[in-house]
């Protein structure tokens, strides 16, 4: 991990993402992104001659100051910090900015389901999560170390999943304490035991070329998948959770549709979230 991207609102969500992103940074050696959108309207944008240019300006100027205010904390001392301004459509430049840079990993903030509604929590945390090609670290709460001893992956086990849990792997270590959540809801994704078993077998089999973390395997059921996970996670202790993400709504399949962005935004733990 080199580069990490974190997108601000000044709010204090901001100041958790931020401090997050500075705990693994020192870990990885990593250079911080610290990116600010201005979701300036296109009137403003391209305005000519005498139009709200310089209201444009202003803003600009305004979120520069801000920065140098917001970036004075003492967990960034000895840290290279960049940066970056940019204006409109919030969720599809964050990114691109990401991209642009050669970033490794994007850390947001995220009031979770408190009900706020600052630039950079609730939906918008959503849309970065659906559109990110890289991965998403959603945090909700102040950090403490970020260690993940207890890291729940919360999969269908499709064998799609299987090069999403290999880049969680990549990125959080291949010795992680990782453990594998399947749950299992009424209705038409309902699946028998032997089912759920044999979907695991195979993912492991893809994944690992064994069965030997099948120790590590656990079967729930619930009314929903969100619920399945966070009543596990509150339960089990987790640390984190990873899901992958298929960037798309309307689905009927189990993780395509909105089920990962809900859960990067209303769950309290912190939660990973990787493109398939």
């Amino acid at each position: 991990m080199n580069k990490i991207i974190v997108p601000i609102d000044f709010s204090e969500y901001s100041e958790y993402a931020l401090e997050s992103a500075a705990i693994l940074a020192k870990k990885h050696n990593a250079e911080i992104f610290v990116l600010h959108m201005l979701e300036m309207s296109n009137a403003v944008l391209t305005a000519s001659g005498d139009g709200p240019k310089p209201k444009m300006l202003y803003f600009l100027k305004l979120a520069e100051q801000k920065f140098e205010e917001f970036l004075q904390k003492d967990y960034l001392v000895g840290l290279k910090i960049t940066p970056i301004v940019k204006s409109f459509k919030v969720f599809s430049e964050v990114s691109m900015v990401a991209e642009e840079q050669g970033a490794d990993l994007i850390v947001m903030g995220s009031h979770g389901v408190s009900g706020f509604t600052e630039v950079f929590v609730g939906s918008n945390t959503e849309k970065v999560v659906r559109h990110s090609k890289l991965p998403v670290l959603v945090i909700k709460q102040k950090p403490a170390n970020l260690d993940f001893e207890t890291i729940v992956f919360a999969s269908d086990f499709s064998l799609k999943s299987v090069d999403v849990y290999k880049r969680a792997l990549a990125m959080l270590g291949e010795q992680s304490n990782i453990h594998f959540l399947y749950v299992n809801v009424p209705g038409e994704n309902f699946k028998s035991t032997a089912q759920m078993e044999q979907k695991v077998a195979d993912f492991l089999m893809k994944a690992e070329g064994n069965m030997s973390k099948l120790n590590k395997v656990h079967y729930v059921s619930d009314y929903s998948i969100q619920e399945g996970i966070v009543n596990f996670c509150n339960v089990f202790g987790a640390d984190l959770i990873v899901m992958p993400t298929h960037g798309r709504k309307g689905l009927a399949h189990f993780f395509e549709g909105s089920i990962t962005e809900d859960m990067a935004n209303r769950a309290n733990l912190p939660v990973m979230t990787f493109k398939i």
